[in-house]
């Protein structure tokens, strides 16, 4: 019997606010190796991610067998990095249980436990990706590429560019009976892999601030939970934009709790620059 709407949206999304909650704050060692990388051209990934892949797909036959093959290999070694290195709660000795999900996900494709098991692997993987991306890409540019991103989600759901693509990239199957890491499926409801990767992106924005990640994973899970109410009226829904609008409030409320006088001076900066444009900054 097929889990019922309801239980596997909610968790996909309880999946999903998780995975705001666990990319870490990296080391002062780390962060300095990766800080000659660093540029704002990394936040144009997220919006790239989503449409170059749909586009790809929707005109290169094939691609959606690739990304199966490469999610095949990908997800389960980034999963492991997530495990072991990448998440607030990581532990070198739990590297080793991505193997065990990834067993479970092969052995047991068609069950909850082994669908649960996939998930997870591909949200942990998302972790990982989150965690190195944050490293490498400004703050304000990258909270700039998870809206960007949001936005295209948007645009391609609501112009029906996005069904037919997502539909082949869902049904993408490696050989063998090797398990499907492209995309989320628990239950009755699937979740894209670039849902996962959003969420990812909110965590590392906010992983100097575990306080205020966890509470971002809160608010998440609330507005996706609030958001998904339109399935009642359609089929599929961008699941980047509880995310995004997530991080628009958040903003909001930093920027409320900023004393009035800061703020104030901000502005004033900012039109003492426009009158002069010889002004450094």
């Amino acid at each position: 019997m097929a889990l019922p709407f309801i239980p596997s949206d909610a968790g996909l999304l309880i999946l999903q606010a998780g995975v705001v909650a666990s990319p870490r704050r990296l080391s002062a060692g780390a962060s300095a190796r990766l800080r000659r990388f660093r540029g704002p051209g990394w936040a144009l990934i997220p919006v790239a991610s989503i449409i170059v892949v749909i586009f790809l797909i929707r005109y290169a036959s094939g691609t959606a067998d690739w990304l199966t093959y490469l999610a095949l290999v990908a997800v389960p070694l980034l999963a492991a990095v997530a495990l072991g290195w990448g998440s607030r709660w990581s532990r070198w000795w739990l590297f080793p249980l991505f193997a065990v999900l990834f067993v479970l996900a092969w052995r047991l494709p068609s069950s909850l436990l082994g669908e649960g098991a996939a998930a997870l692997l591909s949200g942990l993987s998302c972790v990982s990706l989150g965690v190195l991306l944050g490293a490498v890409t400004p703050a304000r540019f990258l909270k700039l590429g998870i809206i960007a991103m949001a936005c295209a989600d948007v645009w391609l759901v609501a112009s029906n560019l996005l069904q037919a693509p997502n539909n082949e990239l869902v049904a993408a199957a490696p050989g063998k009976g090797l398990p499907q890491l492209q995309s989320e499926t628990w239950g009755t409801v699937v979740m894209g892999y670039g849902d996962m990767f959003v969420a990812a992106l909110l965590g590392a924005v906010l992983a100097d601030r575990p306080r205020l990640q966890t509470i971002a994973a809160a608010v998440t899970l609330l507005v996706a939970g609030i958001f998904d109410l339109l399935f009642l009226a359609v089929d599929e829904l961008p699941a980047t934009v509880p995310v995004a609008v997530t991080l628009i409030l958040l903003e909001a409320w930093l920027w409320r709790r900023r004393p009035a006088g800061r703020r104030r001076w901000h502005r004033a900066v900012g039109d003492r620059r426009a009158r002069n444009p010889a002004a450094p900054g």
